[in-house]
């Protein structure tokens, strides 16, 4: 068989050579790029003040918020004080409340209708007026009932003349038997002629009543006290009883009923106090449970569960005086069914959850924070029951927990951003997201964002910034510990922090502009 001829080599072609090397320069000169931009970020860093690396290597540093919490120091190191507010804690009187949403209802309504029929002459109230039981509310034309009971009391004295005639002829009918010069039948005739006419007198009597009382229901009378509604008659109609709007409508607003519905696993309780006439108080507020609107007391609870919803309906009774509620109103209802006597209490944005159940940070002397369990209870408005190993008078943070751990360093400051000094003045940069001066309140427990350093202010070619830019401070900042720290004064070490807090508002300026002229060198000699 004949062999196979060995494949001679061939070289490769230069234009191939030539593109390889090219590439290979090319990968060396990004990577000698990159190792200089390294060496030129770690430079910068390490150059004191708030770089680059000091704000990664602040950013790195991790622990535990408290049992159970998240990451605490995810935005800062451990040495830095954390911004926080507090509340103390307070003995008190707690009430035990049930909320509910109810509907306000008249406690008698009532449509005034006339009862005779005629020309309407007069309206005698004013549109939404407060009336009296009795009080007269209209007129209607008197004429025809007048004439009707002249009639009528005509008819009536006619018999009353014919009876006393009879009863005469009868006292002489009976001398006459008496002396027996008439017959005795005579004498019983006419006994029941007067008894007839007796007869018709009380019925002549009767129809003159009537006609009175006819006449009577020409003035319209309030049946019950309340307030009158829209009128819906005018004067000059013709109205009768069978009239379905009638006259006018009153509901009576004092006292005024509501009308709600509580879950039935407090029916025991409430079913105690009221058997002992213990009387339980009731708080009505707007739909939003913003605006509190009168108090009343519970009268009764009804007679049945409501198997749908399970729960019990009752009424209360409010006095009403000040007119503030009105029948048909939607309500939010808050229910005391008890008081808890002298109990410790916290705001409830004091209390935390973890997995070691609830906790709350306590501030000590020292100004560090150690962590408390507690066991909440009922809450009541901003106080909220808790039993624990607390004492009263001690601090518990209630805003800037999230940033916190056992034992972190805080710092006091007001609750309400509006309080904290500079919190007015016109110091703070303009355009910010929270509203004046830029700076957004933090809320409830809530770590405030991070702002930019004061030298980041810079342009980038190097120059600087005007002073809106940068977050100048507010003039108050002469008082020592007094102004609330700047946010970006966390880029900076510590001693150089502390040194900063101590400067006067001039020293501080010369120190903000000396950084924006160090960052701009810096960023002018990179390029």
């Amino acid at each position: 068989m004949p062999q196979a001829q060995p494949r001679s080599v061939r070289p490769l072609p230069h234009a191939l050579s030539g593109r390889a090397l090219y590439w290979g320069l090319a990968v060396l000169a990004l990577a000698a790029g990159g190792a200089g931009w390294w060496w030129k970020s770690s430079q910068a860093g390490a150059a004191g003040g708030p770089g680059v690396a000091a704000s990664a290597a602040s950013g790195a540093a991790s622990g535990q918020q408290g049992p159970g919490g998240p990451g605490g120091r995810r935005f800062g190191g451990g040495n830095r004080e954390q911004p926080v507010s507090v509340a103390p804690v307070r003995r008190q009187d707690v009430r035990v409340m049930v909320s509910a949403v109810g509907t306000l209802t008249a406690s008698n309504t009532t449509t005034v209708r006339t009862q005779v029929g005629g020309q309407l002459q007069a309206l005698l109230y004013k549109e939404g007026q407060q009336v009296k039981a009795g009080q007269q509310l209209a007129q209607i034309d008197p004429r025809s009932f007048q004439a009707t009971l002249g009639q009528v009391e005509g008819t009536l004295a006619r018999d009353k003349a014919s009876l006393d005639n009879a009863r005469i002829d009868l006292a002489r009918y009976r001398d006459l038997l008496s002396k027996d010069a008439i017959a005795k039948q005579q004498v019983d005739t006419q006994e029941a002629l007067v008894r007839q006419l007796e007869g018709t007198l009380k019925a002549d009597q009767a129809a003159v009543d009537n006609a009175k009382l006819q006449l009577s229901y020409t003035k319209v009378i309030a049946p019950i006290p309340g307030r009158a509604g829209l009128k819906l008659a005018d004067v000059g109609n013709i109205v009768s009883p069978g009239d379905s709007a009638g006259i006018v409508s009153i509901t009576q607003t004092q006292p005024i009923a509501l009308v709600f519905a509580v879950p039935s696993a407090n029916l025991p309780q409430i079913s105690s106090r009221l058997r002992a006439n213990e009387p339980m108080q009731v708080d009505a507020l707007d739909r939003n449970g913003g605006k509190f609107l009168a108090t009343g007391k519970v009268a009764t609870a009804d007679n049945a569960i409501d198997l749908t919803t399970d729960t019990i309906k009752l009424k209360a009774l409010f006095a009403n005086k000040d007119e503030m509620l009105y029948p048909n109103q939607a309500v939010s209802v808050r229910l005391q069914l008890d008081t808890v006597k002298d109990a410790l209490v916290v705001p409830p944005a004091a209390v935390l959850r973890g997995t070691q159940g609830f906790y709350v940070y306590v501030v000590a002397a020292d100004s560090t924070v150690g962590v408390r369990v507690v066991k909440p209870g009922v809450v009541d408005g901003d106080a909220m029951v808790v039993e624990g190993n607390l004492e009263p008078g001690e601090k518990v943070v209630i805003d800037g927990v999230d940033r916190l751990r056992d034992g972190a360093k805080v710092v006091v400051i007001a609750a309400d951003p509006r309080q904290r000094v500079g919190a007015t003045g016109g110091g703070g940069r303009r355009g910010g997201r929270g509203g004046p001066g830029g700076a957004s309140a933090p809320a409830s427990g809530a770590a405030p964002a991070a702002a930019p350093a004061p030298e980041r202010a810079a342009s980038r070619g190097g120059k600087p910034q005007g002073a809106a830019s940068a977050p100048a401070p507010a003039p108050a900042a002469a008082q020592a510990g007094a102004e609330e720290r700047p946010r970006w004064l966390d880029r900076l070490p510590p001693e150089m922090q502390e040194k900063f807090m101590k400067m006067s508002p001039e020293e501080r300026k010369a120190f903000i502009e000396k950084r924006r002229a160090e960052r701009a060198a810096r960023e002018g000699g990179g390029n």
